[in-house]
């Protein structure tokens, strides 16, 4: 299991301003009844967990298992009762005090491992993971993405008022958005930045159970922990006792997937080394935002890729397989954003294309948004704007009729960057740095002439 780390991350991207920005965590469990969980699961997770660290404190399986120490001292009292557990020391105080698996609990807990070799976190019932998707659904946000906050995450680089328009409805209504145009257009960067407008955090199950099979669900590089302001409110929230610590408190998840996808992905995948089964990507994006980019790439056609997903979205719920052909009903809450290099008149028949909530086209940008969009990498780059220098591109855009992509400022002083660290200088924006850095990004990939080879050798 891995443990959550409530410290300022780099990797946590600030969200707008929250007006509710703490969810319901659920209560403490008092007993092991008030889990939904059966004492076989928590007495087989006890004795894996002991059959592998040896003797072990209290205060250590509360930490591995993220229950409390009453539950787990009623579990633990019928293992001692059961002559699978003993108390191997004790201090002076009733939680002070280790435990060990008897010769009987360790033939029981090696048998344990070969059927089901997962030891972390205490997961929730199903039932109860659906009643919290659905009271943190990223439609039910009391604070609704508005104007002011599209404009200010997308800083206006990308598009005017109208596109701004689009995406606002998109985001609004809870349908799909498409975004399409060519390579290097800055569709994937827009939709990232789309998953920056949903506000607060949410709470997120280690696991869920469904039977005897295990569902790991929270993925800690996918899951992010709050952003630096929201960081103290966090904390506090999830060390008051009275909360349930089998949930992580999160930010809204943005789940990015591309060519990499098929339909295997969409489905639940054995993990045979942890033991438990790994939620497909559109579980994992539950109460946030799912992207597809690079749609048309995939080994799973478009057109069947978008039918798997479109019948989840409208009714809110997806069917997933377990072994016996057993189904069970999961929660299909994110806002699903695809992205695309090919016409979506190639990629669908007209009938699928129109449920499609709302498609925007991301082209060249304006000669005005371009150069903001410039001057703004340059800061982030940490390099002085040069206006001669920039003119210039303009001019080297013109000369050779390329468009304005918004890909292209943030790779030439990438560029004019790495020319300058291997030279051991500083990366400053000069002519001279920006057309060695055009150059090396616009070479031609021609061959020479069979008969220059032939000269040549």
């Amino acid at each position: 299991m891995t443990e959550v780390d409530y410290s300022m991350s780099t990797d946590s991207v600030p969200r707008p301003a929250d007006a509710n920005l703490m969810p319901p965590l659920p209560p403490q469990p008092k007993s092991l009844r008030e889990t939904g969980l059966e004492r076989p699961l928590v007495v087989e997770l006890i004795a894996k967990l002991m059959f592998v660290g040896g003797k072990t404190h209290l205060s250590a399986l509360t930490t591995r298992l993220r229950l409390s120490i009453n539950i787990l001292r009623e579990v633990l009292d019928f293992m001692v009762m059961e002559q699978m557990a003993e108390v191997a020391w004790r201090g002076e105080s009733d939680i002070d005090v280790q435990y060990q698996l008897t010769g009987s609990g360790k033939q029981r807990a090696s048998a344990f491992l070969e059927r089901c070799a997962y030891i972390g976190a205490a997961p929730v019932t199903l039932e109860a993971y659906r009643a919290m998707v659905a009271r943190q659904s990223w439609l039910a946000q009391e604070q609704r993405v508005g104007s002011d906050d599209l404009a200010a995450v997308l800083g206006g680089a990308h598009a005017g008022p109208g596109m701004l328009d689009v995406v606002g409805a998109a985001l609004h209504s809870g349908r799909s958005l498409l975004l399409y145009g060519p390579p290097g257009s800055g569709k994937s960067t827009l939709a990232l930045q789309l998953g920056q407008l949903l506000h607060g955090l949410v709470a997120v199950p280690y696991a869920i159970v469904v039977g005897h099979d295990i569902i790991q669900l929270y993925d800690p590089a996918q899951h992010l922990p709050p952003a630096p302001q929201h960081v103290s409110h966090a904390r506090q929230a999830l060390e008051r006792r009275s909360t349930d610590i089998r949930w992580v408190l999160c930010q809204r998840p943005v789940i990015h997937v591309g060519a990499e996808l098929d339909a295997g992905t969409l489905e639940l995948r054995l993990d045979a080394s942890g033991g438990c089964y790994q939620a497909p990507p559109h579980v994992r994006a539950n109460n946030g935002m799912l992207i597809i980019d690079d749609l048309g790439r995939q080994r799973l056609g478009a057109q069947e890729l978008l039918t798997r997903l479109m019948q989840p979205l409208a009714r809110g719920s997806d069917q997933l397989g377990l072994p016996g052909g057993v189904q069970i009903s999961v929660p299909f809450d994110n806002a699903l954003v695809l992205a695309t290099n090919v016409p979506p008149g190639e990629l669908f028949d007209p009938a699928l294309l129109r449920r499609i909530g709302y498609k925007v086209q991301v082209g060249p940008l304006a000669e005005n948004a371009y150069r903001a969009l410039f001057r703004q990498q340059c800061r982030l780059a940490g390099m002085t704007i040069d206006e001669l220098a920039l003119n210039h591109l303009l001019q080297l855009h013109g000369a050779q009729g390329r468009p304005l992509l918004a890909s292209y400022p943030q790779e030439l002083l990438a560029r004019i960057g790495d020319f300058a660290g291997f030279a051991g200088s500083e990366a400053r924006l000069t002519v001279g740095a920006l057309e060695q850095a055009w150059s090396s990004l616009f070479a031609s990939c021609d061959m020479p002439a069979a008969s220059l080879c032939e000269r040549i050798a």
